[in-house]
């Protein structure tokens, strides 16, 4: 009697590389996007919300960029994913089985807490937020994509235990970024992060400036979020930055005017508009009264702060 070797699907056989790939995939978008939340830089967004969203309150967890944590789920799916597949499976079989079993297992958990983070932050970014942000709704599909294949990429002997094992992470994922959001969603927080105190003073000449900036049109967009257009303001000091045409673009800040930062292109914070041209990044008073046409007096007596 001739007896048929068992075939194994092709999804079991390439399902952990079709998942490092897809993780390695989002671990370099999430690595972009921890660089420019870090030296301030805009990303590189067709729809103009994407430094609106990664500029949010939500977009920083514990001081540190969200998207940290991100690279670091990623890279983690990363050698779980593949970690098995340095086991010789003919000298140790043994070990390339458990290997197999229970990273199988943790790429489940991991993906199933992915998927119900990033579906927490779809809802954000569309009812709170309401901005779009490509990067983060392609990774809120790699992340989905990531929670399927770990479900069809092997066979489970124990569907039951599996849906247990899912919901209880599910559970435990959602408490917990409810918690960790309980201030960002609180909305006398909220209102108290909508605008931030100014401690530096102004001089003759920064008032001034300000003056021929606000005369002239030149319009200054930001966010309360944004490290650098505190810093921006604080070049001006409390006096001369009140007779800024300031456009607050977040949605939880003070007179905030999203809508109007989208119509504007608008990129990066802070971006000045000034004689119809746009310049994104902190400028020095200096730089802004050259873009101006400033003829005024010049001694401008505050610096830039550091560590931003």
């Amino acid at each position: 009697m001739i007896t048929r070797k068992h075939s194994i699907p092709w999804i079991h056989r390439w399902s952990r590389p079709i998942v490092a790939g897809i993780a390695t995939i989002g671990a370099a978008v999430t690595a972009y996007l921890t660089i420019t939340k870090l030296t301030g830089d805009p990303t590189a967004c067709p729809t103009g919300g994407c430094d609106v969203v990664l500029s949010s309150p939500y977009a920083t967890v514990f001081g540190l960029p969200l998207a940290l944590f991100g690279f670091l789920a990623y890279a983690s799916m990363v050698v779980l994913a593949i970690a098995p597949l340095l086991v010789n499976s003919s000298e140790q079989k043994a070990l390339r089985t458990n290997l197999e079993r229970w990273t199988g297992l943790l790429l489940f958990v991991g993906a199933t807490a992915m998927t119900i983070f990033s579906g927490y932050l779809m809802y954000l970014i569309a009812f709170v937020i309401k901005a779009v942000c490509i990067y983060c709704v392609g990774s809120a599909l790699l992340s989905t994509s990531l929670f399927i294949l770990s479900i069809i990429g092997r066979d489970w002997e124990e569907v039951g235990q599996l849906f247990f094992t899912g919901t209880i992470v599910s559970m435990i994922t959602l408490v917990a970024t409810l918690g960790v959001y309980a201030n960002a969603n609180n909305p006398r927080v909220a209102a108290q992060a909508g605008g931030y105190t100014i401690a530096s003073s102004s001089g003759a000449a920064e008032i001034a400036l300000a003056q021929h900036l606000k005369q002239t049109g030149a319009k200054m967009y930001g966010a309360f979020t944004c490290p650098h257009c505190q810093n921006q303001k604080h070049l001006f000091g409390a006096e001369a930055a009140k007779q800024l045409n300031y456009v607050e673009c977040h949605p939880q800040g003070q007179n905030a005017q999203p809508q109007a930062c989208q119509a504007a292109g608008i990129e990066g914070f802070p971006t000045w508009e000034i004689n119809g041209q746009k310049y994104t990044g902190e400028k020095t008073l200096q730089e802004l009264a050259d873009l101006s046409n400033y003829q005024g007096t010049r001694n401008f007596q505050n610096t830039p702060q550091t560590g931003h």
